[in-house]
């Protein structure tokens, strides 16, 4: 079985508010943390 969730990181940052009410309803949220040492934030 396949799981697909939904990622924050391709949000709107301008807009999160209503960016996050639209996935409101989905199981389960993806989040990326990048602190640009460990990893970059190539985004």
């Amino acid at each position: 079985m396949s799981i697909i969730s939904t990622s924050i990181l391709s949000a709107n940052f301008a807009n999160l508010k209503d960016e996050i009410k639209r996935i409101k309803n989905t199981d389960m949220i993806h989040i990326d943390v990048m602190d640009g040492i460990f990893v970059p934030n190539l985004t």
